[in-house]
């Protein structure tokens, strides 16, 4: 997509708060060209303060770059992806971070942006906000959501998953944008609806500074995120909606399962269905990976290829490293191993 070799990647980072003052920093720290732009001119000062070119108008902060992350927060992302796709080369890699991706990858697609915006989501975060929360650390080896569509927009992708894998040493997930967002309902979205569950009766007890005083690991794990700027909570949750609250249905059913057991007194039930939720837990922890390669041709329509990584990023795996030769592209990915 960007064809300058050996020339240095000039990006830029549009909205610096938590995950994109975090990816701004890592390209800074990187000796990257990188510009950063906020619509909050206290944000410019900061970025400025600690070296960081910040211009105060969006179009010179974009202007001659090679790839400009979006991170503002999601309802601004259509707005903002004209806006900067209006100013930017046709061979400038655009790309977001949003936490929902049906939307925006629908929208780009009516806009005609699809050959070079790529979708994205990084997996990781804080439950603080703002370019004073952000380090240029926290992204690195975060696994991170490419949303890959074949054709023209398939160089697009292989241009951004090669830098996020150079740079921020990213175990890039490839998934389309319906089954990411189908995922991320059970992996992020509802645990944040249960943390903010949790957290909010706390909130509203009578014993609440006790239970405060007392509490431990497992209050402090299970609400984390409900510190997450309320906003940008709800603007998570309204984006994916309908799957979050297919997903939560599911959940309220074994919390159902466990409720009866132990309304019941029934041992073994209770005991059954903490097993089988300490399997999942386990899963998480000790998942092992086996490593493969594959090689496509570069032309072509790349239907096959695009398959391929969304069947990758379904199965549970990840891209580790590519590299664009001149006829072909290869690719080293990692699958969960068999049982």
């Amino acid at each position: 997509m960007v064809d300058r070799p050996g020339a240095r990647v000039r990006a830029a980072v549009v909205g610096t708060g938590l995950i994109g003052g975090s990816v701004l920093l890592r390209m800074h720290a990187a000796g990257i060209d990188v510009t950063g732009w906020d619509p909050d001119e206290a944000t410019r000062r900061e970025a400025r303060r600690i070296g960081v070119p910040a211009p105060d108008r969006l179009v010179e902060a974009v202007t001659d770059r090679d790839v400009v992350f979006l991170c503002g927060p999601l309802p601004t992302l259509p707005a903002t992806l004209v806006e900067v796709a209006a100013v930017t080369g046709e061979r400038c890699v655009l790309t977001d971070v949003g936490s929902t991706k049906e939307e925006v990858a629908a929208f780009a697609a009516a806009q005609g942006l699809t050959h070079r915006f790529v979708p994205g989501h990084p997996m990781a975060g804080t439950d603080r906000a703002g370019l004073t929360a952000a380090g240029s650390d926290l992204l690195t080896g975060a696994a991170w959501v490419l949303c890959p569509a074949a054709g023209a927009a398939t160089a697009a992708f292989r241009w951004l998953a090669e830098l996020l894998v150079d740079l921020f040493e990213a175990r890039v997930v490839p998934m389309s944008a319906a089954e990411h967002d189908s995922a991320a309902a059970l992996a992020s979205h509802v645990p944040h609806l249960l943390a903010g569950a949790l957290a909010g009766a706390v909130q509203r007890a009578p014993l609440r500074d006790a239970i405060l005083a007392l509490a431990a690991g497992s209050f402090s794990d299970g609400t984390r995120v409900a510190g997450t700027p309320a906003d940008r909570t709800a603007n998570m949750l309204l984006g994916n909606r309908d799957r979050v609250l297919r997903e939560l249905t599911e959940v309220t059913a074994f919390l159902d399962d466990l409720t009866a057991a132990l309304r019941a007194g029934d041992a073994p039930a209770l005991t059954a269905r903490y097993d089988e939720a300490r399997t999942s837990r386990a899963a998480l922890r000790d998942r092992r990976f086996d490593a493969y390669d594959r090689q496509f041709p570069l032309g072509g329509d790349h239907t096959a290829e695009v398959s391929w990584l969304h069947e990758l990023g379904v199965a549970g795996g990840h891209l580790t490293g590519l590299r664009v030769g001149v006829e072909t592209v290869s690719y080293a990915a990692r699958r969960p191993a068999a049982d």
